[in-house]
């Protein structure tokens, strides 16, 4: 497939521009139809909801409120009327507002207007939900009320219609990521086409993800917020997948590898873990459908759907993009320094190996400071509390915000959130009975029986709480109506209100949670089990999922929660974490601490296989692959940081909480924790029952490059090696000129590909084997210490060839 697409490539381009034309278009003609319900079935408050359905429907589109202050005198005042009332007025007569009910309407709206009378409201309710109501009429209501402002006479507008126009316009944030990650890529590159490569996918990838979504808003239940976060985790693993393809296949030319061949490579080895941890990522979203929740159903689709079409953009519009650039996918530098000196071996050196040999020596104390620090982080999880973040959570400086500080001013802290007891066949005086009941209980402030439609045989009783609809104290009054009050009535009655809602919601949320965590968990555990052949590996992948979920969720706690740093970040007021939130982040945290595990792992597991040398295995694995893993977590970091601007408070959660996780995960967990627990844990990390052995699967996430089909370099200017089948090893003995052993040499193998075959050192004698998967033309490196690299070309045949290696210390080598 990577050859078809590679030689065929303006037939793919031509397909997937067409597509994502074809889906814009077809999205824009469609319009959005996303439903936000967070009501569960069989819950209080939906039972309430689906009474005031049948009792109101004239009520269904959505309800905005203007709310005015005067700093002296009262809005009764003629000189404040005659400035509101014909704003009101003229709000009224657009098209589009259903009804506009005014404090000035006599006797009806005197419960409109604050005890001190200087504080008062009008509701404006459009003929459509706020989804559906065009972002000009909204607009147009704010301009014509904030136009009757004057000296000493403030107005502020709040309600879901108006947040919409508050947001920064649509993909400000996603912007703003790729712009940060295109400068990650481009110092890991220093190429400018290599640059653009990752972010071409990923526009592709996200961009048919996210207009695919729309269509499915009409088909099924889809969230607002789940394109939001597909567009988040579509960016963030688009980016990294063609990234892990791209190095492979720049590898790949560095070696000596034409660009056909190595894109083909670069394909058949990093594309199929690309396809492995795309998947991972599918089914750790999957998990939330064992939350049995509608809503979250709709996130699962949509997320699912931009990952998997991130997938199929990097393993078939990558390859036809890099074969329009060929060479010029390295930088200028690379193409000359490839053209004067030849191929180049793969080499871990740098701060990675420094830091890898490190944490061999110390695992312990790494360890140790790596625990301290994630528990030190994971404390304020401790005081987690689910809930709903309104627009009392909105930046001080949106008008949203200041009309919700103005109602709880003038009405009382509860008015932004009452509380709604619905009763069916009711008797009048039953209900007159359980307002006085009502009334007299602790955490009331006011209650009101609302007129319903005759013959409708229901009740509306208004319960406006004493504190805020985010309180601890408003949830326990409601239970305390739920369980007390209302039980002593003997009607049936339910409470409803949006408080109501998010409170049932929170708590169906927190009772499932324990068995999703189970099942990602476990669906982590057979994964690695299979694919590495070890029950220790992923008995230590799942604590450290646990772990940095711990740890992300405490950086949630204290920001969002607590609001250490949250005004100053320009996130808002403190509240309650979304209560849906921990089920998506555990789904997004699992799924990308399986690309890193399964990424890291495998090189640690390949030099197991070949030397069944543990510290070894561990310290190789991590050097050669904390760089990439610690650039991809970067470009993840700028990506998902970014959507603290998408002024949507739940995406700047998702958002910060993702950076943290991955932050977290991939410069503690993976490239410290990991690697020292697996130093301690010595030989046992590779520990599998024989019984279990025989038993399991066979599953290969990336296959070793078992032969190089393209040109081998040759060994000698004008001879062209052939090679020779039959799998076969080298060895010899590393030596000074003077035929002094050299001890602790690497010596790496690699294939004209580019794909490091075998790596080992030298033993105290000088000695050395490595073994290559079939007879060809390879690379042998050698390095040791101070003195000059050594570099050779060989040719392995059916036995094993014999090859000794001299080194020097003044840059000549034989």
């Amino acid at each position: 497939m990577a050859r078809w697409c590679y030689r065929h490539r303006l037939v793919v381009l031509v397909l997937w521009v067409g597509a994502l034309l074809g889906l814009g278009v077809a999205g824009s003609a469609a319009g959005t139809n996303y439903s936000n319900s967070f009501s569960l079935p069989n819950t209080d408050s939906t039972h309430a909801y689906d009474l005031m359905v049948k009792a109101f429907p004239e009520r269904s589109g959505d309800t905005d409120t203007v709310v005015w202050r005067v700093s002296e005198g009262s809005v009764r005042d003629g000189s404040v009327r005659e400035r509101i009332e014909p704003a009101l007025k003229e709000i009224a007569g657009m098209k589009g507002v259903g009804e506009v009910a005014s404090p000035y309407a006599g006797a009806a709206g005197a419960a409109q207007i604050s005890k001190d009378g200087r504080i008062a409201y009008a509701q404006v309710t459009f003929a459509e939900q706020a989804n559906g109501v065009p972002r000009e009429l909204v607009q147009d209501v704010v301009d014509t009320a904030q136009d009757a402002e004057r000296d000493g006479l403030r107005v502020e507008l709040g309600g879901q219609a108006i947040t919409r126009i508050q947001e920064p316009p649509t993909g400000t944030a996603e912007m703003v990521g790729m712009a940060a990650a295109a400068i990650v890529l481009f110092l890991a590159f220093g190429s400018l086409f290599a640059m653009v490569l990752p972010l071409v996918v990923a526009v592709f990838g996200v961009g048919s993800g996210m207009l695919s979504t729309t269509l499915l808003s009409h088909a099924t239940d889809v969230p607002e917020v789940a394109p939001l976060l597909g567009s988040l985790i579509g960016l963030g693993v688009g980016i990294d997948y063609a990234l892990f393809i791209v190095t492979r296949h720049r590898k790949g030319i560095m070696g000596g590898a034409t660009p056909e061949e190595a894109a083909i490579t670069a394909l058949n080895t990093s594309g199929r873990a690309v396809l492995f941890a795309g998947g991972t990522v599918c089914i750790a979203l999957a998990g939330m459908l064992v939350m049995n929740m509608r809503f979250l159903n709709g996130v699962v689709v949509a997320t699912s759907l931009t990952v998997v079409l991130s997938v199929l953009a990097a393993i078939t519009l990558l390859p036809a993009l890099l074969g329009n650039l060929g060479m010029r996918v390295l930088s200028r530098r690379q193409r000359r320094r490839l053209a004067a000196e030849g191929p180049e071996p793969t080499e871990s050196n740098g701060a990675a190996a420094r830091w890898s040999a490190q944490v061999q020596k110390r695992p312990k104390s790494v360890a140790l400071v790596a625990v301290v620090v994630m528990a030190a982080l994971a404390v304020p999880v401790l005081s987690l509390r689910l809930g709903a973040s309104d627009q009392g959570n909105h930046r001080k400086d949106t008008t949203t915000r200041q009309a919700y500080d103005l109602l709880a001013e003038g009405f009382g802290p509860g008015f932004n959130g009452p509380l709604q007891l619905v009763a069916r066949d009711a008797e009048p005086a039953a209900v007159q009975a359980l307002v006085g009941a009502v009334r007299g209980t602790e955490g009331v402030a006011q209650v009101v029986a609302l007129p319903s439609p005759p013959d409708s045989g229901i009740a509306v009783i208004q319960v406006v709480p004493t504190t805020s609809p985010q309180s601890e104290e408003t949830d326990r009054l409601i239970d305390r109506l739920r369980d007390e009050v209302i039980p002593q009535s003997g009607e049936e009655v339910h409470v409803g209100g949006v408080t109501a809602v998010f409170k049932d919601f929170a708590a169906v949320t927190g009772d499932r949670l324990p068995y999703f965590i189970g099942t990602i968990i476990a669906l982590g555990f057979v994964l690695l089990l299979i694919a590495f052949r070890s029950l220790v590996v992923p008995l230590t992948a799942a604590l450290m999922n646990l772990i940095a979920a711990a740890a992300s969720f405490g950086v949630l706690v204290a920001i969002f929660q607590w609001g250490w740093g949250a005004e100053a970040l320009g996130l808002g007021k403190e509240g309650p974490i979304t209560a849906f939130l921990p089920v998506i982040m555990l789904s997004l945290l699992f799924g990308l601490s399986m690309d890193y595990q399964v990424f890291l792992v495998s090189r640690m597991h390949e030099e197991w296989v070949h030397t069944k040398d543990n510290a070894r295995a561990v310290r190789v694995g991590l050097a050669e692959t904390s760089r990439v893993i610690n650039c991809a977590a970067l470009i993840m970091i700028c990506v998902f940081s970014a959507f603290v601007l998408s002024g949507d408070m739940e995406g700047a959660m998702a958002g910060i909480g993702l950076a943290a996780a991955v932050a977290l995960d991939a410069f503690i967990l993976r490239t410290a924790l990991v690697p020292a627990a697996m130093h301690l844990l010595g030989k046992s990390n590779w520990w599998l029952p024989a019984g279990l052995e025989k038993r399991l699967p066979h599953l290969a996430v990336e296959p070793r490059e078992a032969a190089y089909s393209g040109p081998a370099a040759p060994a000698v200017p004008g001879q062209r090696l052939q090679p020779s089948a039959g799998a076969s090893v080298v060895h010899g003995f590393v030596r000074t000129e003077l035929g002094e052993p050299v001890g602790d040499a690497i010596l790496t193998l690699v294939s004209p590909g580019g794909s490091q075959v075998d790596r080992v050192e030298s033993l105290a004698d000088g000695s050395y084997i490595l073994s290559a998967p079939a007879g060809g033309a390879y690379l042998l490196a050698a390095t040791a210490g101070i003195r000059d690299p050594w570099v050779r070309h060989i040719m392995i045949g059916g036995d094993p060839l014999v090859h000794d290696v001299v080194l020097t210390d003044v840059g000549v080598s034989r």
